[in-house]
Formats: structure tokens, sequence, C-alpha cells
């Protein structure tokens, strides 16, 4: 009789999709765009953009993710230091820039955006660079108390990480009309 060491892929999915649904509309939402611009999806600008503003927003986010083929490239099979900066400075860089959107409201909805727009590698790296962007001045120190604070003890110290790659990645759906539908 054999033991399952890891969950199915189903339930692990199902997980997933409980916690994305735990995460605000709003929040929601920017996981999305964001997933669709780093994976390349569809095009974000025509998707995603509601005005002028938030278009601009849009191509300045496309600008920064496009480090994100380097990031995946220098992610290290170890821990050491000598191994971290071409990996940490983009990182940091660009969660900089998805926390000062104001959409990511934790750790957690950081992490379940990261990890799939990323994979599962970057997870021992996730901690410190949501420390250290989270504690820039860019942001208002009243932010930066609650992403600082919103990041467990648990999730900060961990002796290790899954390396199970993601199951959920959240989409685009379109609205349907129920009075056609029905």
């Amino acid at each position: 009789m054999s033991t399952r060491t890891r969950p199915a892929s189903g339930a692990a999915a199902l997980a997933e999709m409980k916690e994305f649904a735990g995460f605000s509309k709003g929040t929601q939402r920017y996981i999305r765009r964001a997933l669709d611009i780093g994976l390349g999806r569809r095009d974000p600008v025509k998707r995603w953009s509601r005005d002028p503003g938030e278009a601009a927003g849009i191509r300045a986010q496309q600008r920064v993710y496009g480090r994100l083929d380097q990031i995946r490239a220098f992610i290290p099979d170890d821990s050491g230091l000598d191994a971290m900066e071409p990996l940490m400075t983009p990182l940091i860089t660009m969660t900089a820039f998805d926390l000062g959107q104001d959409r990511l409201p934790c750790f957690a909805s950081y992490r379940f955006l990261y990890e799939r727009l990323i994979g599962a590698s970057v997870r021992p790296w996730l901690p410190g660079a949501f420390c250290a962007a989270a504690a820039l001045p860019h942001l208002h120190p009243d932010r930066r108390r609650i992403l600082l604070q919103s990041i467990s003890e648990a999730a900060a110290t961990a002796p290790g990480w899954s390396n199970r790659e993601p199951a959920f990645f959240p989409e685009w759906v379109e609205k349907v009309d129920m009075t056609v539908a029905g």
C-alpha cells in the first residue's frame, strides 16, 4: 500500500482557487492582469485598461515585467550569497513596483502572484524580496507597516519550500448575460 506524499493536482488547484477567492476583488483583478502581462497571455491594454491612466500603468508594468526572463534564469540552485545578486536586484525592483500599485495588500497575495509569474523555484527568495521592497521609502509608512506585518513568522523563517508548481492560474472571465444564458 502506497501513501500519497503530496496532494493530487485537483486538490491543490481547489486549495489555490479557495486562496484566490479570499482576496479582494481589486486584488483578484490585479493578479489576473499581472498574469496576462507577465505570461504574455493576451493584449493587456486592450483587455484591462478602462481609461488612459490605467493604460499607462499597464505599459509601465509591461516594462518592469520585461525582466521576468532574467529573474527566471538567475534563480540559484542553492542559497549562496554569491549567486543571489542577479536574482534579487530585479526581483526587489519588480516587487517594489507591484507593492507600489497598492493592489497586493499582503504577503499572501504577493506570493500567490509571484509563484505563478516566476515558478515554484522562486519561493525561498520571496520573503526577502517582499520585506526589502515593503521597507522602501516609496511606500507610505503606514503601508510599509501593514505590508511588513502581513508576513507570518512561518513564511519568514520556513526551513524549506515546496517545489510543486502552482496548479491554478486565474484568468479573465467574460460576464454572462443571464437574460440570454437562461
